[in-house]
């Protein structure tokens, strides 16, 4: 995993400062999401992601995401959900967080140049088996896809997203921004209805009371649409 992750930080200089590359932790994520059309205006989306880490050795999360949508217009989309995220430490379950989601999806609203600029605003509620408190929190996310070429599908992926807590509990301990997201990647697709994406995510976490921490994350994924 190391050799993969430092090929693909390399490409990834021009995107995200040269720092970026010097990692605390290096991960590889693997991931899938399936979006259904239920009708002209209603959308099931189901995603599920497996995170792995150096130095949590092997498995630390697998993230699956349910989400029910309803386009509100043309370009905007309203989804609620729920998340059910087990941890782990070196692949050994450790803790089990729930959490309820709620986002607004903004898709292809803004043309620069050849490519199209989305956006999401996403809240969530967290909640952790046998820990008190409810922990709230913002992510506000941009995407940039830029086409090698004129119509075509494969493309370049360039996003980032904040994480902002909104409050403190027991296990969400930063009030305000907490960690940040760059990633650049290629879409192309596999066959009909089937894309893959492959990328490099960089993770900036802001720590008040320590170092921040920084992962570099050789990221994998899968998206089927019907």
């Amino acid at each position: 995993m190391r050799s993969i992750i430092h090929g693909l930080c390399t490409l990834a200089v021009v995107f995200i400062a040269a720092p970026a590359c010097a990692s605390e932790d290096e991960q590889l994520w693997l991931g899938s999401t399936a979006t259904v059309k239920l009708g002209d205006k209603w959308r099931f989306s189901q995603e599920v992601i497996g995170r792995f880490s150096d130095d949590r050795d092997g498995l630390y999360e697998v993230e699956s995401n349910s989400l029910i949508g309803y386009r509100v217009a043309d370009k905007v989309t309203v989804w609620v959900g729920y998340t059910h995220d087990p941890n782990y430490e070196a692949g050994h379950f450790s803790v089990m967080e729930h959490r309820g989601r709620q986002q607004v999806t903004f898709d292809n609203i803004v043309k620069i140049g050849p490519g199209q600029l989305s956006a999401r605003l996403r809240v969530e509620e967290r909640w952790r088996e046998g820990i008190g408190g409810t922990a709230y929190r913002l992510r506000p996310y941009v995407k940039y896809v830029l086409p090698f070429r004129k119509d075509s599908k494969t493309a370049l992926v360039l996003s980032h997203e904040s994480f902002i807590d909104l409050n403190e509990t027991n296990f969400q301990r930063v009030q305000g921004e907490e960690r940040m997201r760059n990633m650049i990647a290629v879409t192309t697709p596999l066959a009909k209805n089937v894309n893959l994406e492959v990328g490099y995510l960089h993770q900036h976490g802001f720590r008040p009371d320590a170092d921040d921490s920084n992962d570099n994350v050789a990221s994998v994924s899968l998206g089927f649409n019907f």
